[in-house]
């Protein structure tokens, strides 16, 4: 099985994208050499790292532009360039990185670069003549870059994927709504929303390459994505509301567990009720439980967190907080008579609201 990128990689690696994507000086250089057919080797990083896995070349240090760097390129050696692109410090180099690091590239060129981008940890572009194709190496990651036209088809493919993810989503937190004011909520139902949320996420998450590639051309694409992640800020509080406290553990805590699962283990919803402090085993809980009440508040109401928080440190629990008689929500901090008479409100027609659905 192929090892994960570490985070740091991936981090450099979003953002090399975002540094060559369409309408950026360095993609219009690269584009450039393609349509001449020539090749080149961009090497972007620290100074003192390239200079010390390469050799001879000019040393320069001008401002990049895309003619510059489409007229470095006819020379067959690398251009080294500052970590952000925005100079270029030599051209025509010679790299000579450590020849024993492992390498599945046949041309010369790309395994030198994909070579130089392990050892120094630094972001390298190989532009292909005979493949006529842009080869993207970042620290250990490596990357063919594709046209605008497949990244699009590619990112629309996703999306309607994330599409179907999102309304799969929508409706595990409606029928966990209906089951919280019936107050037969399970642990199962509460770690099948909490899965299908992080199946969202994490293909959201597989679809970002895609924008950050696509540039300005992505700008729609990452519209949709937004529109679609929307759900994903509501099935957080599902976390909040049914983690088991400890004096150790906190919600974030427990959120940073559940985002750690393995892309395996998350279709083991006995992995996700381990995340929450229940245990691996669904079935060694045979009681209801009760949330805390922070996702219905956040949805039926616009109350600002702290009296959100307030009501439930009062309360405990939804249950006890539907049941709660107007002058003990008045006695809340923050809660006075007109916001107490429209929290019982928002929560009575929520729960009419669902009911009417449930029937039709």
């Amino acid at each position: 099985m192929a090892r994960k990128p570490k985070k740091t990689s991936l981090d450099a690696y979003h953002k090399a994208l975002l540094m060559i994507s369409p309408g950026t000086k360095i993609r219009e250089g690269i584009s450039a050499i393609m349509q001449a057919g020539t090749g080149a080797l961009l090497c972007f990083g620290s100074l003192k790292k390239l200079t010390e896995l390469s050799e001879a070349g000019v040393k320069l240090d001008a401002k990049m532009t895309p003619q510059l760097l489409y007229e470095l390129s006819k020379m067959d050696g690398a251009i080294l360039l500052n970590e952000d692109g925005s100079r270029v410090l030599y051209a025509n180099r010679v790299l000579k990185p450590d020849a024993t690091i492992t390498s599945e590239e046949t041309g010369t060129r790309h395994r030198a670069a994909e070579r130089l981008a392990r050892q120094a940890k630094c972001v390298v572009i190989a532009v292909s003549q005979r493949r006529s194709s842009v080869t993207l190496y970042v620290h250990d990651i490596r990357h063919v870059m594709g046209t605008i036209p497949t990244l699009l088809n590619k990112a629309q493919q996703a999306i309607q994927t994330l599409e179907k993810y999102t309304n799969v989503l929508k409706q595990e937190l409606q029928e966990l709504t209906v089951r919280e004011f019936q107050d037969i909520v399970t642990i199962f139902d509460v770690c099948r929303a909490i899965q299908r949320m992080e199946m969202v996420s994490r293909m959201a998450a597989e679809i970002e390459p895609y924008i950050l590639e696509l540039g300005a051309e992505g700008r729609l694409v990452e519209l949709q994505v937004q529109e679609l992640l929307q759900p994903v800020e509501e099935a957080v509080l599902v976390i909040r509301d049914y983690y088991r406290e400890k004096a150790d553990v906190n919600f974030d805590a427990v959120r940073a567990r559940v985002s750690e699962i393995s892309e395996q283990d998350i279709f083991n919803l006995g992995a996700i009720s381990q995340a929450l402090g229940y245990g691996p085993n669904l079935r060694s809980v045979d009681t209801y439980l009760t949330p805390r009440g922070y996702r219905v508040l956040t949805g039926t109401h616009r109350l600002s967190p702290q009296i959100i928080e307030n009501l439930v440190q009062r309360f405990g629990s939804l249950q006890q907080l539907i049941r709660a008689p107007k002058d003990e929500l008045v006695a809340v901090d923050g809660v006075g008579e007109v916001l107490a008479e429209r929290v019982r409100a928002s929560l009575n027609m929520l729960h009419n609201q669902l009911v009417w659905e449930d029937r039709r």
